[in-house]
């Protein structure tokens, strides 16, 4: 169980680590991810997220850095069968990938299936956690009722993720503090709750800290950590 933050005492190097640093446009070239990793080194963030195409190169950049490389497996719509998204795994942490993540069946489950649901992450569970490696399971809380985000909370929790996420940042909305706080009281406290989508200035990260999330995807970075710097010289 990872202690619950306090946007009131929280220190530059703790909301640092809150953060994972997005490089997922599908139009990145290689210069601009590895501009994002130089990035996210200089600042100290918890790891980047990057698409699997680029996690050879970015691990070569991270090494040694104290920033973790995390990828992402069924992105976005999670509509890959079991077995694609095993494989995706598998590559990705022979790769370097250190934290994977996956986007549920977001179709299996709003028609109820959630024994598939269950067995889906599982499966991807099933290749990270020896090898050390995060689970995050991303919802898409945009196409959800609060019922099913329940629901895919406590599956996720069943199948051994690290991590309940609100979304991918690609669907028509993004993190919002009810869900936040919903996911959060859905989840044992050792599954942490991580928020993606429309984080994008230090107020609305300290808020979701409050709220209970303790990783948060940002495109960002640079303006928020820079904005708690002068507040906090």
């Amino acid at each position: 169980m990872t202690a619950q933050l306090n946007s009131k005492t929280i220190t530059y190097e703790q909301l640092a680590k809150v953060i994972d640093h997005s490089l997922l446009k599908p139009e990145m070239t290689e210069a601009e991810v590895v501009a994002g990793c130089e990035l996210a080194k200089k600042y100290g963030v918890a790891s980047v997220c990057v698409k699997p195409a680029d996690v050879p190169l970015s691990a070569r950049i991270l090494k040694g850095s104290g920033v973790a490389v995390g990828t992402v497996v069924g992105f976005p719509h999670g509509s890959s069968t079991t077995a694609v998204k095993v494989c995706e795994a598998q590559d990705a942490i022979a790769n370097g990938a250190e934290e994977l993540d996956m986007v549920l069946n977001i179709g299996a489950l709003r028609s109820g299936k959630y024994d598939y649901v269950r067995e889906d992450i599982r499966g991807v569970v099933a290749v990270a956690k020896p090898k050390g490696v995060l689970v995050k399971v991303i919802l898409e809380n945009a196409y959800l009722t609060d019922e099913q985000k329940v629901k895919a909370c406590q599956l996720a929790e069943e199948a051994g993720a690290d991590f309940v996420k609100t979304s991918t940042g690609y669907a028509p909305s993004g993190a919002t503090l009810e869900d936040v706080k919903l996911m959060r009281r859905s989840v044992g406290p050792h599954v942490q709750v991580k928020c993606a989508g429309g984080v994008r200035t230090l107020q609305a990260l300290l808020d979701m800290i409050d709220a209970g999330v303790t990783r948060s995807g940002a495109t960002a970075t640079a303006a928020i950590l820079d904005d708690f710097k002068q507040r906090h010289p």
